[in-house]
Formats: C-alpha cells, sequence, structure tokens
C-alpha cells in the first residue's frame, strides 16, 4: 500500500498539536531544535562550531557561573544589585572585572619587587655602619617576599565562604598575638611596644595580621548584626562592637595610634557599608576622634610631631622633632623629575632616620625623581580602583565588602605614608604597603591581596574566565 506524502503547505491531521507538543518539548529540553539545525546544517554547522569551540565555552562557563551566583543566596544579604555594563569599549573598558582582575595582580608584583629593589639601595649604608653587609636587609626583604607570595598563592584558592566561616576565630587569634606584647615577648621600637619576638633577631608586628582580621571578619559582623537590628535593636551590635573595641584597646596599650587610625578605617568603612546606622555611626565617629584628641593631648611627643607639621620649624628644632620631616623634604627636592639615580640618594647616608621603612618614599623621590614616584601612586591608584570596580560588579555582598575594606586599608595607609613624607600629615610611623622594609607588613599585604583575590573570584566573568583557563 503506498503511503501519501504530503506537503508543507498541505494541513496533516493532527500536524499542529504535534508542532505544539515538539514546540514545548523544545524549550524545555532544547535538544529538538538543536538536532533539526544540525541535520539541517550538515558539515558546515560543524566547521563553525569548530571556529568558535573556544569562544563558546568561555561564554558557557560565564553563563553558568553567574547562573550559579544567582541560585545561591548570598552569604549576608537577600538581594544582589551590581553595577552592570553592556560595552566595555572606549572609557568603559576601565570597568572590565577583566582588565581589573589581571591589572590588580601586576599592580602588587611591580609594588613588591620595585619595593626589594628599594629597600637594597635605602638600606646598604646603614647596615655598613652598622658592621654588617649591604645584601642583610635586602635578603631579608627577599626572603619575606617569597614567603608572602606563598601566602599570597594559597589564599587565592579557598571560597569567600570558607573566610567568614573562619574570620571570628582569626581576629580572635590577633588580638592574642597583639596582647603578647605586653608580656616579657613584647620589643619596644621608637616609643611603640607593638612588636613581639626577640631583639636584633626576630620580630613581628601582630597589628598587621590584625588588619586583615578585620576586613575578613567585620563586614560579616556587620551584616549579620544588620539582620537582627529590626528585631533586637541596637542590642544586635554589642557583640561586634565590643571585639572591635577590643582590637583598638589591644593596639593602644602599646600606644601606636598611627595604626589604631588604619584599625579605625577599617571598621569605619565596613560599617558604612554594612547597614549600619547611620546617626550612631556618626556619633560612634564624633566619640573616636575625641578619644584620638585626648591621646595627642596627653602625649608630649605626639604633640610635637603635630606642631612640627603644621607650623614654621625654628632652628631650635631642626635637630629635633623637625629633623625627620625636614630631611624627607630635602629628598623629595633633590629628586627632580628624574631623579638622582638609583643607588645615589644622599639623605640615605645616615641623615634621614627609617629610610627603607616608612620614610622609603622619599628615597623613592631621591633616586627615581617625580617619575618613579608618580609611577608607585599610579600603582596605588590602580589597586583602589581595581578592587573597588570588581565589588560594584560582585553578586556576592560579603566578597564585595571585604574587597572594598582591603581597598581602604592598603590604598589608605600607601596615602598616609605617602603625606607624612611630603609633610602634609604628622609622623604616624606606618609602613608603605609592599614596598617598606619589614616582614610583618610585607607578609600580610601579599596574603591580603591573595584573599582580594580570591574575593574577586566570585565576580561571574572573572569566575568563568578562571574556569576557562583551567580546562
Amino acid at each position: 500500500m503506498a503511503r501519501r506524502v504530503y506537503d508543507r503547505d498541505e494541513k496533516k491531521p493532527g500536524r499542529q498539536a504535534t508542532q505544539k507538543a515538539r514546540t514545548r518539548g523544545n524549550v524545555v529540553s532544547g535538544t529538538g531544535r538543536n538536532k533539526a539545525e544540525g541535520s539541517r546544517s550538515g558539515k558546515g554547522a560543524n566547521s563553525d562550531n569548530d571556529k568558535k569551540k573556544s569562544g563558546s565555552r568561555l561564554t558557557l562557563l560565564y553563563r553558568q557561573a553567574k547562573d550559579r551566583s544567582a541560585s545561591v543566596e548570598p552569604v549576608d544579604t537577600d538581594t544582589t544589585d551590581v553595577l552592570k555594563v553592556d560595552d566595555y569599549t572606549g572609557i568603559h573598558a576601565l570597568l572590565n572585572p577583566l582588565w581589573c582582575y589581571h591589572g590588580f595582580r601586576i599592580a602588587v608584583i611591580a609594588l613588591t619587587c620595585f619595593g626589594v629593589v628599594m629597600v637594597f639601595s635605602a638600606s646598604s649604608v646603614t647596615m655598613i655602619t652598622a658592621g654588617l653587609s649591604p645584601w642583610k636587609q635586602a635578603m631579608m626583604q627577599g626572603i619575606y617576599c617569597l614567603l608572602g607570595l606563598l601566602f599570597c598563592l594559597l589564599a587565592m584558592h579557598p571560597h569567600a565562604d570558607n573566610y567568614r566561616k573562619f574570620s571570628l576565630a582569626f581576629v580572635i587569634f590577633s588580638i592574642f598575638l597583639q596582647l603578647l606584647t605586653m608580656t616579657p615577648l613584647g620589643v619596644e621600637v621608637n616609643g611603640n611596644k607593638g612588636w613581639i619576638g626577640i631583639p636584633n633577631k626576630f620580630t613581628m608586628q601582630p597589628a598587621e595580621v590584625m588588619k586583615l582580621a578585620l576586613c575578613i571578619w567585620m563586614p560579616w559582623a556587620v551584616a549579620l548584626a544588620a539582620k537582627h537590628h529590626k528585631t533586637e535593636g541596637l542590642k544586635a551590635y554589642l557583640p561586634m562592637a565590643f571585639i572591635f573595641l577590643a582590637c583598638l584597646g589591644a593596639v593602644m596599650l602599646g600606644g601606636d595610634l598611627g595604626t589604631a587610625m588604619i584599625l579605625v578605617a577599617i571598621g569605619v568603612t565596613a560599617m558604612l557599608v554594612g547597614g549600619f546606622p547611620t546617626k550612631w555611626l556618626v556619633a560612634s565617629g564624633l566619640v573616636l576622634v575625641a578619644l584620638v584628641v585626648l591621646f595627642v593631648v596627653t602625649s608630649p611627643n605626639r604633640m610635637l610631631r603635630i606642631t612640627a607639621a603644621y607650623r614654621p620649624c625654628p632652628a631650635s628644632s631642626l635637630q629635633g622633632e623637625c629633623y625627620q620631616s625636614m630631611h624627607a623634604k630635602y629628598a623629595m627636592a633633590s629628586g627632580g623629575f628624574f631623579g638622582v639615580g638609583i643607588g645615589n640618594s644622599r639623605e640615605k647616608w645616615n641623615y634621614l632616620p627609617e629610610a627603607h621603612n616608612d620614610f622609603i618614599f622619599a628615597i623613592i623621590g631621591e633616586e627615581t625623581g617625580f617619575v618613579g614616584a608618580a609611577a608607585v601612586v599610579i600603582l596605588f591608584a590602580i589597586l583602589g580602583w581595581c578592587m573597588f570596580v570588581i565589588a560594584l560588579q560582585t553578586p556576592d555582598k560579603y566578597a564585595s565588602r571585604v574587597l572594598i575594606c582591603i581597598a581602604i586599608w592598603i590604598v589608605g595607609q600607601a596615602l598616609v605614608n605617602i603625606m607624612v613624607v611630603i609633610g602634609l600629615l604628622p609622623v604616624m610611623g606606618v609602613p608603605l604597603p609592599f614596598v617598606s622594609a619589614g616582614g610583618s607588613s610585607l607578609v600580610m599585604c601579599l596574603f591580603a591581596a591573595g584573599v582580594a583575590t580570591s574575593m574577586m573570584r566570585m565576580q561571574p566573568q572573572i569566575q568563568a574566565n578562571v574556569a576557562a583557563s583551567r580546562v
């Protein structure tokens, strides 16, 4: 019996119902349409697929990462409002998360390597004067650099949720380390008892650990308290406030007001982005300002630093409180546009105290001039910009807030250090991140860079790019 063949335009009994069923099946599974298109296209479609294989894979990974970020409930909030950019051409390329992700890592490596070179240049004369090898400080800085890079690589891989889970234990551990400075293990340096270890052999500054601990813990603590604020009122913030004040108190026991102000900046930032009530934030800020003024007024040493920074320095003070700031300005003025050359600084010949530590930016300005100093400032600006841009595009708000806190810490501390060197702020004793000599600062800054990298990978495009590179 011959089977009738129906034309495309000819209606067949039950054909519409069959088409609707197939259409529903295609919408659900997508397999029917793919098979039909594959049978019609043949070898041509296969060749096009081969050409677009890498791009399709990256697009698929991006969509999967985006869907996964949208489907998983954020750590500390119920909404995931992010900055959306559809076109990264032109000036909008500065908002490209992939560019910021790689630019951040390049800036960290550049600052770290440049810091090792400048520490050797700034410390060589001091080491020779002390009867040591001119390479000693540089070799120690290189060892700390390798150790910090190891911590950085290890910190890149854990998920943001893992940091949240262990953040409270981390901040309690940092308080314990800081309190050790009040024991016989404590070491006093320049009037501040903020180090532990064995003098002239091994020392560490626990406050550097506390900075990173607060950056990881406070965004979660503030957001958690904000959730219970409606039912419990201000009582919900009391545990968070108690631990934060314990951190500040442990640091102030050693008399380090500069480091305490950096901790305050981190804490205020976490409260500001975490939903802390504005009126209570302003009130807390006024109380903290009053405490800072009290600590300054009651300390003759701090008062001398402030007066040396904001008044003309008389001749009688040139060898006293004005000595360090004046020689820092001499170094900056001697550099000119291109500098006197690396290794040719005059101020490092025991004229400028702490030339390889807190005042290394003065040696940078003298040896590399305006060009080198501006390059350092630009690298820190890149760090801050990249962290803020990715934070605004990250669906996970815990990761976003941690990025903002780390940016405030590193870029803010760099800004304070530079302003001290050029005379806009009184001497505070805070190092230049990634650049100044000192193992605690360098290791913890690189550790923080690894944590920031892990938080950046919560952004869908970066997550897809990292997943594609592993395939």
